[in-house]
């Protein structure tokens, strides 16, 4: 009998039919058809309420990283209820002017950013934007070049690479010396001896991100030790207190049977590194916290519903053709992840294995492999691709010329249409014979 996994408490069976925050998900998909993009307004909501709750001993900042779910509905949601974003381009800062996210709430990350992204920062909403994590000296050099012709003052922290193995996917991770992120240690000591060579610059943090989908606190354990101790050293270099610490995210989900710490032990870690009574605490007061959860937020809060078209046998194998394909949810064909799926209406009975797989042009256009589903499934029979609300959507392509699919949002019992699915002429849209 298939069941709503426990650690998505959103997501349940209310008699034989697969509701979301109590609205039955076959409801919404005859609405729209598919395949759809569905997302909790009250799992994001409970989620980020867990974080402030947490943290409300610290001054912090919860900057949700909008690389995870681009959508201007949902970065309005968030923005409402208090959270700030964490950019990585000039499109993510647009969005969050048309979602209203005030600047004093935005950081920008990034190792690429351009002279007009920067200047689009440093005069966002007239104030600019709270603080540039910078990845460089060459970029550090270009912020203060920029903020001179405009005539600003560029508050910037800088990430720090501390050379901690995040211990996850080899795409995701950032805090070693070998990947392409962050500052070392000697670099920065440098940059703060150095920083009355940049007029337009106001070094007020340390910044640090060690890389995505982190299930064990003991790689950011390590870093936040490391970055408590590169704070000192900045500190007496510069003569006065630095501001704050930007803790990054990478906070992991639950993807099936892969357990990921709570929100409430991360923050109890935060809290034993930069909270009250610390020694860090006594030594930089008053100081602000920064942290960047996106999947964490997000993930469990957004399900895809698909249609299974066929279904085929080949040997010994069966296979789910569904109208969903990796243009779609790419992270199962790009990193290997596990998503939950289940049926929309449940069915008792035998079940078999089965390989669910999309109609794009590649091997690698698959959901899940020796999945147990009723045996009884059907075509014309919808599934739910749980945990996908987190790199689903934001992730997705036209590859094979397949339009993206449209975005819902449910909020008080009641669901809206975020994005329309894109129609044929939206794929020719800007070319030209």
């Amino acid at each position: 009998m298939p069941r709503s996994p426990g650690y998505l408490q959103h997501v349940e069976y209310t008699g034989s039919e697969l509701t979301f925050s109590g609205v039955k998900l076959v409801e919404i998909a005859r609405h729209t058809g598919t395949p759809v993009y569905i997302y909790s307004g009250d799992a994001l909501l409970n989620s980020l309420r867990e974080f402030q709750d947490a943290l409300a001993a610290v001054d912090h900042l919860i900057c949700f990283a909008v690389k995870s779910n681009s959508n201007i509905a949902i970065l309005k949601l968030l923005g409402k209820a208090g959270a700030g974003l964490d950019l990585v381009s000039g499109g993510e800062l647009y969005r969050a002017r048309q979602a209203g996210v005030a600047g004093p709430a935005i950081v920008f990350s990034g190792v690429g950013k351009t002279k007009d992204e920067i200047a689009q920062a440093l005069t966002y909403a007239d104030s600019g934007i709270f603080s540039f994590n910078v990845e460089s000296a060459a970029e550090l050099e270009t912020i203060n070049s920029v903020a001179r012709e405009l005539g600003r003052k560029a508050a910037i922290a800088l990430r720090f690479n501390p050379d901690v193995d995040a211990k996850t996917h080899p795409y995701v991770s950032t805090g070693l010396k070998k990947n392409k992120f962050g500052v070392h240690r000697s670099e920065i000591l440098e940059i703060a001896r150095r920083l009355n060579e940049f007029d337009r610059i106001a070094l007020k943090g340390i910044s640090i991100h060690i890389g995505s989908q982190l299930v064990s606190l003991g790689p950011l354990g390590d870093a936040f030790g490391r970055v408590t101790n590169l704070c000192e050293e900045v500190n007496q270099i510069l003569g006065n207190p630095l501001s704050f610490i930007d803790l990054g995210g990478g906070l992991g989900i639950q993807y099936g049977n892969k357990k990921a710490p709570s929100i409430r032990s991360y923050c109890s870690l935060v809290l034993k590194h930069f909270g009250p009574g610390t020694a860090f605490s006594r030594r930089n007061s008053p100081f602000r916290i920064l942290i960047e959860p996106g999947r964490v937020l997000a993930g469990n809060s957004g399900v895809l519903v698909t249609e299974l078209l066929y279904r085929k046998r080949r040997a010994k194998k069966e296979f789910l053709i569904v109208d969903s394909g990796m243009n779609d949810l790419i992270r199962p064909a790009l990193y290997g992840s596990h998503h939950e799926l289940l049926p929309l209406k449940k069915v008792s009975g035998p079940r078999t294995k089965y390989d669910i797989v999309g109609p794009v042009c590649e091997t690698s256009d698959c959901f899940a492999q020796a999945r147990s589903l009723p045996t009884r499934i059907q075509p014309g029979d919808l599934i739910a691709i749980l945990s996908a609300g987190a790199y689903g959507f934001s992730m997705a392509s036209n590859y094979n010329s397949r339009p993206r699919p449209p975005e819902v949002l449910i909020e008080n019992g009641r669901f809206r249409v975020i994005r329309d699915r894109e129609k044929y002429e939206d794929l020719l849209r800007g070319e030209r014979v």
